[in-house]
């Protein structure tokens, strides 16, 4: 990352040159500190959380200490996940062994 020398804004590339998305100031492309940083295409799947409708819960660890909002069974699967800073709790995704509701629970 490469920041302006002209009011420390973050620079982008635009053809090969930083250009400042402040200011508008440009520089040249500091190639030393492009090497050092590497960039991917693809997310894994260990940061996903599985929220998402087809998210498969299945094979999951249980919970029996739980009640469903939708309709009131008390085992489903569930995952946790730290979507806050690392000083804060984690929260945990469930998904309702019975009917599929999802929910989340935060401690």
């Amino acid at each position: 990352m490469q920041f302006c020398d002209d009011c420390g804004s973050m620079m982008r590339t635009d053809d090969g040159v930083m250009v400042c998305s402040s200011c508008g100031a440009t520089a040249d492309r500091d190639e030393e500190l492009a090497a050092q940083y590497v960039s991917t295409d693809e997310q894994s799947d260990d940061d996903v959380i599985e929220t998402e409708e087809g998210a498969n819960f299945e094979g999951k660890p249980t919970s029996e200490d739980v009640v469903c909002d939708d309709c009131g069974h008390t085992v489903a699967w569930y995952t946790i996940k730290q979507t806050g800073a690392a000083d804060e709790p984690p929260t945990r995704f469930f998904k309702c062994k019975e009917c599929g509701y999802r929910w989340r629970e935060y401690n």
